[in-house]
């Protein structure tokens, strides 16, 4: 304990912390956009207790792997080796290598996994035929073990890419444990609101999908040692949230307007 308030005695132990948090709230955009979706396919009376229970595996995984720094940071050792790489780039760095690592690993499964369920679920929702949709409007609704179940895969993967992101800010380890907990509170906190925008907007689900689509490919490429900027990515996510948002006030005041119009076509 003593350890713990002598680290944050440091003044730049707070500038390392803020910066954390903000780093850790950002990578966990990705896995409560997942949790969202997949929890509006369930029963509305079960939906709360399947976000509380993804985001507290999320705090539990993040908080058993920051025990096992250890453990984490030899994932980052190469494990396969096929001896394939790409050409070198602009600047010398290579452009894709397949010198495995367990982390590289467990990327490429997990961005498979977001590939394969972001393009199951836009196929149901752009099918015509009475089939489960991703708001939850089929019969064959999701099963809450099932719910679960892929939350806690997709839960592995996102908690070991924050974790690795923190071990590279800081080498203090209260520094980490505050910023996870205070990012997933802030997960906890956003993840009704989140997924009540989602299912009462259907094209917000669309994007949403696209979005989880984007992020299961960047996943597989960095898997293949392909490191796209994570800034690329989250402000062309921005943007699309933005024009969205456009297209939603253009809605609404469409509909608003609309009564009116019709009100003044019949007045003699």
């Amino acid at each position: 304990m003593a350890d713990f308030f002598a680290v944050f005695a440091m003044p730049e132990a707070w500038a390392a912390l803020a910066t954390l948090i903000v780093l850790e709230i950002v990578l966990g955009i990705d896995n409560l956009v997942f949790i969202s979706i997949l929890t509006n396919k369930l029963p509305e009376k079960q939906r709360p207790m399947a976000r509380q229970i993804g985001i507290g595996l999320a705090l539990g995984l993040r908080l058993v792997l920051l025990a096992a720094i250890a453990w984490i940071v030899g994932l980052t050792s190469t494990m396969i080796d096929l001896g394939i790489s790409g050409p070198p780039g602009e600047h010398g760095e290579v452009t894709f290598e397949t010198a495995f690592s367990w982390r590289d690993i467990i990327l490429i499964v997990g961005g498979l996994f977001l590939v394969w369920k972001a393009t199951t679920e836009i196929h149901h929702t752009i099918d015509p035929e009475p089939s489960e949709t991703v708001f939850g409007g089929g019969k064959a609704g999701l099963g809450f073990a099932s719910a679960i179940t892929q939350i806690i895969l997709l839960d592995m993967v996102f908690s070991i890419d924050s974790i690795l992101t923190a071990v590279g800010m800081t080498d203090h380890l209260p520094i980490m444990v505050v910023a996870v907990v205070v990012a997933v509170l802030v997960m906890l906190l956003s993840a009704g609101p989140l997924a009540r925008f989602i299912s009462a907007n259907p094209t917000v689900v669309m994007l949403a999908l696209a979005f989880l689509l984007m992020i299961g490919m960047v996943l597989i490429a960095d898997g293949f040692g392909v490191h796209v900027p994570k800034g690329y990515i989250y402000a062309a996510m921005a943007f699309s949230v933005f024009v969205e948002v456009l297209n939603l006030v253009a809605r609404k005041k469409n509909k608003t307007t609309e009564p009116a119009t019709e009100r003044r076509a019949d007045t003699p």
